[in-house]
């Protein structure tokens, strides 16, 4: 007789200790995919900063280069594609496209000295580059949100309660791009 209660006993111990496991887990699931939320919220805010800088920084280059409409027209275009974006692949897909336009319209300033010392533009390119430098943080921190949370996924024991419960990985990462790598070229 004892020796069935001791039997249950360490039964109960044992289920209780894994449940106590699992509970953990979970809520450290919760915790990590609300810290990835979190972060992307604020990256999806510093990309909307820049995208209402756009209009005004386009705006000036405009009135200094009017033949370099092409540029320009990628800007209109990556823009809309970032405020239209319906899911953070998409989003992160538009603000790649995004970056190499303003990188591309930043070098076309160099061509234009009146458009260097305008006040209205360097004020602009400094908000710009400010926001660029957040952006740039920001994505580096949900990089390593998304990049934790997929660890612990595929950790061990915790691979058991994320199956359990539903938790995948997670893949929307920012990654470079082959266009972002170039070194931009600067003609005077």
């Amino acid at each position: 007789m004892k020796g069935v209660i001791i039997v249950l006993v360490v039964i109960v111990l044992v289920v209780v200790i894994f449940g106590g496991q699992l509970v953990s887990a979970r809520n450290q699931f919760v915790t990590q995919k609300n810290d990835i939320d979190a972060r992307w919220a604020q990256v999806d805010n510093d990309m909307k900063r820049r995208a209402d800088l756009i209009p005004n920084l386009v705006e000036t280059v405009k009135g200094y280069a009017k033949q370099e409409q092409t540029v320009i027209g990628e800007i209109t275009s990556a823009r809309a594609s970032l405020l239209g974006a319906r899911s953070k692949q998409e989003e992160i897909n538009a603000n790649n496209q995004l970056s190499g336009a303003i990188g591309r319209l930043l070098v076309l300033s160099e061509n234009y000295p009146q458009l260097k010392s305008n006040e209205n533009f360097l004020r602009l390119q400094d908000s710009l580059e400010g926001t660029e430098n957040r952006i740039a943080v920001d994505r580096r921190d949900y990089n390593e949100a998304i990049k934790r949370y997929n660890t612990n996924i595929e950790k061990f024991p915790s691979n058991i309660a994320a199956g359990l419960f539903g938790f995948q990985r997670d893949d929307a990462y920012f990654k470079t791009t082959e266009e972002e790598k170039k070194v931009p070229q600067v003609k005077f």
